[in-house]
C-alpha cells in the first residue's frame, strides 16, 4: 500500500517550543528552507522534508494539532467531491512551487490537507 499521507503540518501559536520539544523528544532534525526571503523550518532530513509548521495567530480559533497531507491526484476533483460528502472548506486551494493544497474538516471535524503534487513530481 501506498503511504496515506506525504506531509505532516504542525499548527502552533509558538513554533520555537515546539521545535524544542520533537527535536528533543525524537531527535528529529529541523532544517532551514530559504523561501521569499524568510526561513521556513521544515522537519526531515536534506533531500526530503516530511513536516512544517504553521503559526497560529491569536485570532485563529483552532487548536494546536498535526495535519496530514493525503495525496491527490486531481485537488479541483477530490475538493468536490469531500464537499459532496459533507467536507468543509477550511483553506481553499493554494498554488505552491511543489503543487497545490487545501485545507478540509470531515464531516466528524477532523482536518485533512490535498494534495496535489505539481507536474514535475514533486511531492512536498
Amino acid at each position: 500500500m501506498t503511504p496515506p499521507f506525504v506531509f505532516m503540518d504542525l499548527r502552533t501559536a509558538d513554533i520555537e517550543t515546539s521545535r524544542d520539544f520533537y527535536t528533543r523528544m525524537f531527535d528529529w532534525t529541523v532544517n532551514e528552507l530559504s523561501a521569499g526571503g524568510a526561513a521556513v523550518p521544515l522537519f526531515g532530513d536534506a533531500d526530503q522534508p516530511w513536516g512544517g509548521f504553521t503559526t497560529l495567530t491569536a485570532d485563529d480559533r483552532r487548536a494546536p494539532q498535526w495535519v496530514p497531507y493525503a495525496p491527490v491526484d486531481n485537488l479541483d476533483d477530490a475538493l468536490s467531491r469531500a464537499i459532496d460528502l459533507g467536507a468543509t472548506l477550511i483553506r481553499p486551494r493554494t498554488d505552491l512551487p511543489a503543487g497545490s493544497v487545501a485545507v478540509i474538516q470531515d464531516p466528524g471535524g477532523a482536518t485533512i490537507a490535498l494534495w496535489q503534487a505539481a507536474a514535475t513530481g514533486a511531492t512536498t
